[in-house]
Order: structure tokens, then sequence, then C-alpha cells
């Protein structure tokens, strides 16, 4: 069955996300005195409301003034993603999809306004055509396989003809419940997860293996 459509994660896999949120919430913690654990962390990475963090951080702190501090470390966050760039083998994967006719979207567990801001940083906001986000919804996010089925539609494409590009866990297993293969490229941050566990296949990077090399792997 031929491959008619890459979906692509975001957060950490088109652009490298993950390190500046996670250094954002470590900022926070350390600004109150206390250490961000890595391993409830890990809980939160490609999905909606997997960890209390407010909470476990207000354990040791007592209330705080969530929507001062909120702001404060989104900023310190942005600071750190102003020169990230897409990440290796994304831009090659593009070109090539647009070439041989292969629908490109975006299926996120984040909310469509951050990865609009983004794109545009980028110049990338045209050439998808599907944007597929949970938009905070707990219900929608992944580990569920909805926001794939969804843009398994807006694409026209069965599962069988389509590939996911996903960094975390959670992500991979939305794309498996949804029947996608699913290619795996880790980063700083989610390289100890344990993604191939549940991926297809893994990569260090897209860079590594050329587009039509991934299609005669898939077939």
């Amino acid at each position: 069955m031929p491959t008619r459509a890459f979906l692509f994660d975001f957060d950490g896999l088109i652009l490298d996300t993950e390190t500046a949120s996670q250094a954002g919430w470590a900022w926070l913690y350390a600004q109150h005195g206390h250490e961000l654990p890595p391993d409830k962390w890990a809980l939160m990475v490609g999905t909606v409301d997997g960890w209390d963090i407010w909470g476990h951080l207000e354990e040791h702190t007592g209330p705080l003034d969530r929507e001062h501090w909120n702001q404060r470390r989104y900023e310190h966050e942005l600071t750190l993603l102003e020169a990230e760039e897409l990440r290796p083998g994304i831009a090659d994967y593009l070109a090539y999809a647009e070439r041989h006719g292969i629908k490109r979207a975006i299926v996120s567990s984040a909310s469509r306004e951050w990865i609009d801001m983004h794109l545009e940083r980028l110049e990338r906001t045209v050439g998808w055509d599907a944007i597929v986000t949970a938009d905070h919804d707990p219900l929608r996010a992944k580990p569920e396989p909805t926001l794939y089925l969804e843009a398994l539609e807006q694409v026209g494409a069965e599962p069988g003809e389509a590939i996911a590009f996903e960094d975390s866990p959670n992500g991979a297993l939305a794309a498996k419940a949804a029947g996608v293969f699913v290619v795996g490229i880790p980063n700083a941050v989610t390289r100890g997860y344990g993604l191939d566990e549940h991926a297809d296949l893994v990569l260090d990077s897209l860079a590594e293996l050329p587009p039509d090399e991934l299609l005669a792997k898939v077939a």
C-alpha cells in the first residue's frame, strides 16, 4: 500500500520545544528552592494533564500566584526557544512530500495558537494539508488515537497509507492505536523514555534516513 501521508508531531519533533519547556519548569521549581522530578516530568510529555505539576510544587511551597509565576515561566521558556530551528531532516521530508504529492499534517496535543506562533516564526505556515490539535482537552490528547483519526480523515488517507513521526511514547501509542506506522525520533528530553518499545522504527534523526529509503522500509 503506497504512503499517501506524513503525520508529524510538533513539540520535540518538528521543533525541539521539549528541552526549553522542561528547562522553564525546572527554573520555576528552582525559584522556590525545589527540583523538578524528571520521572514525573516524563508523564507530561506529549499529552495534556499527564501529571499535576502545580499541585506537586504547591505541596512544598503552599499556594502560589499561579498566573504570575506561569507568565514568568512562559517568558523564560520563550527566550530559550528564540534560536531553535527545524530539527534535522524535517525540511527534507517536507520537501520530499511536496514533490511526490504526499499529504503533510501536524498532529499535536498542544494548542493551535502555540503551533501557529512557531510556524510563523519559522516561515512554515503554508504547505500543511491539516493541523490537528488537542487545545488543552485531555479527552482528545495523546495517547488517545482521536487526533490521528481526525488527521487521517482530513487528509483522506487510510491508516496503512500514513507514517507518523513521534518523539514520545504518548505520541507513539496514539498513532499505533490509530493503526499508523510510527517512526520514533527522540530528542534530548525523551531519549530515555523507552520510545523503542512503542515505535515501529527509531532513528536518532530523520537526517540519517532519506525519505525514499524510509518508504522502502515501510513497504
